[in-house]
């Protein structure tokens, strides 16, 4: 992965530890760590979002025939055009599969029909929130990039390094 920092690490425990960053940053929407780390995993979020950004309205409706119990209808699906699949799978394969949280008071049974259709959640939510969020700060704004914001924390108590909060905006 050329053009990235080294950060003192091997390449295959530096690229674990930027995708696991990217992928927390886009779940949660922040996350606190140290300047150099925050710069590498900005870079590569800020790509994503940008991915997003370009390809979620391309959509196709298809035709499909179902059968319930011998009877046959046409139903209208709703599927990813080509860009937007190609997106997705690269999207995929940079980020970790995030699955949803049962919530507190949440029974199983409310748990598996609030979830049984999303096989994907980081990535619906890429699609479904944060590109359309951002394409319209974009239309606003008349710019696109700086999705993200480094707010600087001070030194980390131990080793001094320097500690930032790297959210999206």
């Amino acid at each position: 992965m050329a053009g990235y920092k080294k950060l003192s690490k091997r390449p295959s425990i530096r690229d674990a530890i930027i995708r696991n960053q990217v992928t927390a940053l886009l779940w949660n929407g922040k996350v606190e760590t140290t300047l150099a780390r925050a710069k590498a995993v900005q870079r590569v979020a800020e790509k994503m979002i940008t991915l997003a950004i370009n390809t979620y309205k391309d959509t196709v409706t298809v035709e499909k025939e179902v059968v319930v119990d011998g009877v046959t209808t046409k139903k209208q699906v709703i599927n990813d055009g080509v860009k937007k699949l190609a997106a997705r799978r690269k999207i995929m394969a940079q980020v970790y599969d995030v699955q949803e949280v049962r919530g507190k008071d949440e029974s199983k049974a409310d748990y598996v029909d609030r979830t049984k259709d999303i096989k994907h959640p980081l990535i619906e939510k890429m699609f479904n929130v944060i590109a359309p969020k951002y394409d319209l700060r974009k239309e606003e704004m008349g710019q696109g990039g700086g999705y993200t914001r480094i707010m600087k924390c001070g030194p980390r108590r131990g080793d001094s390094a320097e500690r930032v909060i790297l959210s999206l905006v």
